[in-house]
């Protein structure tokens, strides 16, 4: 089957996907009865293990589950209480339905602790808040050298902005394009058809109306929904999203998943220091072996994440052929070029995210080039 340029390997709807993603993600990460926690202890995290604090600090931590206090999300952070606790940390847990809200709840100092998108994160952090970029990386083993560059102490720096610190960066999954009909499969094509688009970040609507589609405003909450049943006929989302929002609704008979990442999606957790530090003096000391904990559990959690894409029946997914796979990265990366000459993305990540890329795959055109 040969496929023309897509209109939707375009930068807007994949920014909703990963906000969706985050909230899928607990699904997998808490596991089934049978699967192994993604949070069982690695030698490497053990290694890591922090001692605990002399007396129990309390943290509230806002954290966003659109399905609510029982969702996975909110389930998983039950479990993280637990952990916390035997290192002095009295963690309270305030699961947000709505992640605006809990960004606000973070800013006000009603938490010293915040989960969302990393898209969220963005107006806390601009570096950090930029990894989730059209095309960022292009596997799972790029993610992994990624996020061990963010967890080295030379990048501390740029994790503190003012009161606000990035304890650590969590990995979503490969945002893949889920259509409604396989022929939606050139920009001609699309044109007129809806594809949704998050609700608070307008660029996504200019974007799409710029190639004659219809962007359909939805919240985190509503956006697998209109999918399924047929408000939206594109949308980007992670594997993990498929079966807990029952994506496959949407598909039916009729539409497919693209297999090519448009990116690699991410949660950010962070920290009000200004609200810590008094309470942990050796607060730098501590995160530091966090990162160095949690890079213990990352194999296992990218192993859940693959596991989530083998979920999705052979059928579905569709192929592109090895020049378009190129060409797309080519339209992903000038997508890429042109918001961060807008002021979207931070220089110094879109640097750092090329070095990893051009790491694994040295003989890539765009190693070549001084646009990043």
């Amino acid at each position: 089957m040969t496929i023309r340029r897509h209109a939707f390997f375009t930068p807007a709807g994949l920014f909703a996907a990963a906000a969706l993603g985050l909230a899928a993600a607990g699904v997998h990460a808490a596991g089934g009865a049978s699967a192994e926690p993604v949070w069982a202890t690695s030698k490497a995290a053990e290694k890591a293990a922090m001692k605990p604090l002399p007396t129990l600090v309390r943290v509230r931590a806002c954290i966003f589950d659109p399905v609510g206090n029982n969702g996975p999300i909110a389930d998983l952070a039950k479990d993280l209480v637990l952990e916390a606790r035997k290192y002095g940390l009295l963690v309270e847990p305030k699961i947000h339905i709505h992640e605006q809200v809990a960004a606000e709840d973070f800013k006000a100092g009603q938490c010293e602790m915040l989960g969302v998108s990393t898209l969220r994160a963005r107006q806390f952090n601009r570096v950090v808040g930029s990894i989730d970029s059209p095309g960022n990386l292009r596997s799972y083993a790029e993610v992994k050298t990624l996020l061990r560059s963010l967890a080295h102490p030379a990048f501390e720096p740029m994790a503190l902005v003012g009161r606000y610190q990035v304890v650590g960066v969590l990995p979503i999954g490969a945002l893949y394009v889920m259509t409604r009909d396989r022929a939606i499969n050139s920009i001609e094509k699309a044109a007129g058809k809806r594809v949704g688009v998050l609700d608070w970040d307008t660029s996504q609507s200019r974007m799409i109306s710029s190639i004659g589609a219809q962007p359909v405003p939805s919240d985190i909450t509503s956006y697998g929904g209109k999918f399924n049943n047929g408000q939206v006929d594109i949308i980007a989302a992670p594997a993990i999203a498929y079966q807990p929002l029952e994506l496959h609704k949407g598909i039916g008979t009729k539409g497919g998943v693209f297999r090519f990442p448009l990116l690699h999606a991410t949660g950010t957790l962070m920290i009000r220091r200004d609200l810590l530090i008094d309470k942990i003096p050796d607060l730098d000391v501590r995160l530091r072996k966090l990162r160095e904990y949690g890079l213990g559990f990352l194999d296992n959690f990218i192993v859940r994440l693959q596991a989530a894409e083998k979920t999705i029946p052979p059928q579905v997914w569709m192929t592109l052929s090895p020049e378009e796979h190129i060409r797309y990265q080519r339209m992903l990366r000038q997508a890429r070029i042109k918001m961060t000459a807008d002021g979207v993305y931070d220089t110094s990540m879109m640097n750092l995210l090329k070095r990893v890329r051009c790491k694994h795959e040295p003989g890539n055109e765009e190693c070549s080039t001084f646009e990043e």
